[in-house]
């Protein structure tokens, strides 16, 4: 048999009696909030005072306004008190006993609105004694008005300072855990994401899997002299997939993995973000072999002690904390530290020495390959039609980022939601790509006129991107407002081109003068829809110039101007390296360059008007054409002999 001690706590029973209760613990009635009692005892002093203030005061009689004169008149009141609109009074003996059945000595009355100038005087002629008082409420509403601002007070000093304790005990932060790091811990089967959903980064994948048996046998590696990395820094544009490589560690590693943002070191009061970092260094020394992320490392990385005023006394205390962190671990302690961030360039430089952050990693816009496996592993879970190409739709995202990759498939899933069709066809995905690409078509009612300067704008850089050999080849041109533009001519390489050639820029400039040079031959004059062309010509060209060493007067050498920006932790003046002469040069060859090309464009549109109205007509009609429509329409049009 089993005693009743040794039954378990959460055992069914029948119930207990307040014998069964043990010695010290409270009943239900005992639990009641006490405030409540609290409560209950000011209303009955109240009520006490009130019905003691009531009985102080003597029997008195309610008289109206023309009994009180007529009682005046008849000499019956002996004097009269005024407190605003009302009156008290007290009988005289022949008063008290004209009212002798009802034994009352005072009376109260109110005076009307209209007030009665001759009132004074009849008080005075009756000879009764007249006073006045001022209107004063009553005791205990004089207590409440005293004491209501500072209950409110007091009341929200509790509440405050309740939920900081509250805050505290539960570890989100308050008054008592400031300096606490507030990193979040995130175990290996609570991340969903492994190295198998990371496509497109292998080399990147190479490093990390070494740190992942580093730390999951960490004796193995130890035999051999070898030493953890103290950090690995990830580098790369937005979007590269940085923050996703660190969630797959932290699922793959099967140690401690503490995430937290650079931003949430730094508070308003200096040294709040050193003691952040102690306590979370501290943390992953006691769990170790562990894993710190920190995300956004140039939050608080930047260099110290430049830029315009100088540093920054918190962001520098909490970057002086991790350097000291990081060269206090011991051989035996397997912490390492992974860092994200897209702007290197402005991280101090103790931080990037070996022994803080041994191993850097770049991670680069996916190729070609890389692409078709990243959208592989974001159409996993999708339905997909039978005309869907991964390869193709890899050929025409060059220059897509990870996260671009993703946003991409996800806009294609919305649009076949929204169509209210089964499976995500061909047709989505391009009209996600276009819509990332080229933006939202605008629902905008262009004027005749404006729509015919518009489609002879854009037939003129679809003409050009069709008759130079180098550009890249034409996709679709349209006249629909998409985004910022009222219509788009869209390239796509077919390849990715990591080495631009001066053939292929310069074609890339005619190109863009083609919607300007296209207005100029057709109507004779030019509008401001080729602002953004002619400010992305100079650009390019000052490029070739200054830096790519592409003219033959100004010859290799690199005469560029310093764009970095002051507050980046870069100086504040950046001195210029060459004359105001050779400055001057290089704006000549600029300028020659880009009325080369442009006079290059003009001919070459001049000599295809033909092509050029045949192409601007069918625009305006079908509002889109596609790469094979273009071809089909000027191909018998065009003077092959022209094309350079």
């Amino acid at each position: 048999m089993t005693s009743d001690s040794q039954k378990p706590s959460n055992a069914p029973s029948g119930g207990r009696s307040p014998m069964d209760m043990e010695p010290g613990s409270a009943s239900p009635r005992q639990q009641r909030p006490q405030w409540l009692l609290f409560l209950w005892f000011a209303i009955a002093i109240l009520l006490l005072f009130n019905f003691l203030e009531n009985n102080e005061q003597r029997a008195q009689v309610e008289l109206t306004y023309s009994e009180f004169l007529e009682a005046v008149q008849e000499g019956q009141v002996e004097e009269v008190t005024l407190r605003g609109q009302s009156m008290e009074g007290r009988f005289n003996e022949a008063g008290q006993e004209a009212r002798e059945e009802e034994q009352v000595e005072t009376f109260e009355t109110t005076r009307p609105d209209v007030e009665d100038s001759r009132l004074l005087e009849r008080l005075e002629a009756n000879g009764v004694h007249v006073a006045a008082e001022p209107i004063d409420p009553p005791w205990w509403q004089r207590v409440l008005l005293g004491a209501l601002p500072w209950i409110l007070i007091l009341g929200l000093l509790f509440w405050f300072w309740g939920r900081m304790q509250q805050r505290a005990m539960s570890g989100g932060g308050g008054l008592f855990s400031m300096g606490k790091s507030g990193a979040r811990q995130i175990r290996s089967e609570e991340s969903q994401v492994r190295l198998d959903d990371v496509a497109g980064s292998e080399n990147a994948k190479q490093e990390i899997t070494e740190v992942i048996d580093f730390l999951k046998e960490p004796d193995r590696f130890h035999a051999l002299g070898a030493k953890i990395p103290r950090g690995i820094l990830m580098m790369g544009p937005p979007g590269t997939g940085k923050t996703l490589m660190a969630r797959a560690v932290a699922g793959e590693a099967g140690v401690p993995f503490f995430s937290i943002s650079g931003s949430e070191f730094i508070e308003m009061f200096v040294g709040v973000g050193a003691s952040r970092v102690r306590d979370l260094f501290k943390q992953a020394k006691e769990q170790a072999p562990a894993v710190i992320f920190i995300d956004e490392l140039d939050s608080i990385g930047r260099s110290r002690g430049a830029g315009m005023g100088g540093g920054h006394d918190e962001r520098e205390q909490t970057l002086n904390q991790i350097l000291a962190e990081m060269d206090g671990f011991e051989v035996e302690e397997s912490v390492v530290v992974l860092a994200a961030t897209n702007r290197p360039d402005v991280l101090d430089s103790a931080l990037l020495r070996p022994g803080r952050f041994d191993r850097k990693i770049t991670l680069e816009n996916p190729h070609r390959e890389a692409r078709r496996r990243i959208l592989e592993v974001h159409t996993r879970k999708m339905p997909l039609a039978d005309d869907v190409d991964l390869a193709r739709l890899a050929e025409i995202t060059i220059g897509f980022s990870g996260a671009d990759l993703a946003n991409l498939t996800n806009e294609a899933a919305l649009f076949a939601g929204r169509r209210g069709q089964d499976e995500v066809d061909w047709a989505c995905f391009a009209d996600a790509r276009d819509r990332l690409l080229l933006g939202e078509t605008k629902d905008v009612g262009l004027a005749q006129d404006e729509r015919h300067v518009v489609a002879y704008h854009e037939s003129g850089h679809a003409l050009l991107a069709y008759l130079l050999p180098k550009a890249d080849p034409l996709e679709k041109v349209t006249v629909l407002p998409r985004g910022r533009a009222l219509g788009v001519t869209a390239q796509v390489p077919d390849e990715e081109r990591y080495n631009l050639g001066e053939a292929y820029l310069r074609d890339r400039i005619t190109v863009m003068f083609g919607g300007r040079l296209a207005e100029a031959v057709t109507f004779g004059e030019v509008s401001s829809g080729a602002e953004n062309d002619i400010e992305q010509a100079t650009r390019l060209a000052r490029r070739m110039v200054g830096r790519w060493g592409m003219s033959e007067r100004v010859g290799p050498a690199a005469f560029s101007e310093s764009h970095e920006h002051v507050f980046l932790g870069k100086e504040m003046a950046q001195a210029r390296e060459h004359s105001e002469a050779m400055a001057g040069v290089v704006d000549e060859e600029i300028r020659r360059l880009l009325i080369e090309l442009e006079a290059r464009g003009r001919e070459l549109l001049e000599r295809n008007r033909r092509a050029l109205d045949t192409l601007a007509q069918a625009l305006e009609e079908r509002e889109t054409l596609d790469a094979a429509e273009i071809r089909e329409l000027i191909d018998g049009l065009v003077e092959v002999e022209m094309v350079e």
